[in-house]
């Protein structure tokens, strides 16, 4: 598009040389435009008003949404249980309802739109991160991780500790403690209850149990009884200080909510209070971004395959009723099949996954 004063420039240069004796064709060809855009310009006024373009009423797209979709996504978003949640979050949740009002990428734009797209919730925005070691899952029961952390009390330098362990396939959490220190005997004793109530006895293959490299899990008491249950230890690599990825995000998670206690447990009965209905609403209520938005609970009891086809068909059904909705596919849900604890290399992994499907099918 040229805009006015370039064309009344370029339209005198090529009179001026037509004048000379210059043929049109050639004249225009080196003003770089087709004669055939010279002539428009002069049959249809384009030497007065210019180009009417940008100036045309196009009718909005047919599949744009309406103003009341749009005030619906709002109100939706500013209900009191959404209100410290993503459209990440809400939209999985709206599709167990049995309600589409839109995909998530236009509850960003609605939200944006109207100065509502400030980051919600305690935690800071996500930064990127690496890739998360050649352990793979396909099912509960194969693949724990375990990790301790510090919980504040009110008195500055002394603290609780919270030994957590994890189900990385459905990241439910198995079990864990709240004692005054990082003892190795206490850790090992819930191991041993998280194993009886498990039952990995009837397993033909027993879990693994990646951790750091503290010297609680390398205790002699962690090796003994993770021998006696016939669970293989693993441990992080050598200078990498996020290879417990898994653990150090429910961490994250835990210290984040908004009923965190920011000034510390005043004792250990109140730190473990808090943890327990935390871990509860954790497996139980909590959407986890990590397994397409259904609880860890859920997952580690196979309920998560009827609940990811069931929004899949709510998908499919809003596509049926606007298909100018949709350029390509609905949104993803389908079943994750695979969890991959720290992959260094593509061909490492696929050994890895070969090893572990031969494992528990034998």
């Amino acid at each position: 598009m040229i805009a006015l004063e370039n064309r009344r420039e370029i339209a005198a240069h090529i009179e001026e040389a037509h004048a000379a004796g210059s043929r049109l064709v050639p004249a225009c060809c080196l003003a770089g435009i087709d004669a055939r855009t010279w002539q428009r310009w002069r049959r249809e006024g384009g030497l007065t008003r210019g180009d009417k373009r940008p100036e045309a009423v196009r009718p909005p797209p047919a599949h744009v949404l309406t103003d009341g979709e749009k005030e619906e996504i709002l109100r939706v978003i500013n209900e009191p249980r959404f209100a410290d949640q993503p459209p990440s979050r809400i939209v999985p949740q709206l599709a167990d309802e049995g309600r589409y009002l839109a995909s998530e990428s236009t509850f960003y734009r609605v939200m944006r739109a109207h100065e509502q797209l400030a980051h919600r919730g305690r935690a800071k925005p996500p930064s990127a991160h690496r890739e998360p070691t050649t352990h793979i899952a396909t099912g509960p029961g194969q693949l724990w991780c375990w990790d301790v952390t510090y919980l504040p009390t009110l008195v500055i330098g002394a603290w609780f500790y919270l030994t957590v362990i994890l189900d990385v396939f459905s990241r439910k959490i198995l079990g864990f403690t709240v004692e005054t220190s990082d003892n190795a005997e206490h850790a090992a004793k819930r191991v041993r209850r998280i194993a009886l109530q498990e039952g990995i006895h009837a397993q033909s293959v027993k879990p693994v149990l990646h951790g750091d490299n503290g010297p609680t899990i390398k205790a002699t008491t962690i090796s003994q009884m993770l021998a006696w249950l016939g669970i293989s230890p693993s441990h992080s690599r050598p200078r990498v200080s996020d290879d417990n990825p898994f653990a150090e995000a429910w961490f994250r998670t835990a210290k984040y909510a908004p009923a965190f206690p920011a000034t510390g447990f005043a004792t250990i009965d109140e730190a473990r209070d808090w943890v327990h209905p935390f871990v509860a609403w954790y497996n139980n209520q909590h959407l986890h971004s990590g397994i397409r938005y259904v609880t860890p609970g859920q997952r580690h009891l196979g309920e998560d395959r009827a609940i990811l086809d069931h929004r899949h068909a709510v998908y499919q059904q809003a596509r049926a009723r606007n298909p100018r909705r949709w350029t390509g596919n609905t949104r993803d849900w389908s079943y994750l099949d695979t969890v991959t604890l720290n992959p260094e290399r593509d061909v490492i992994v696929s050994d890895s996954l070969q090893r572990s499907e031969s494992m528990h099918a034998a």
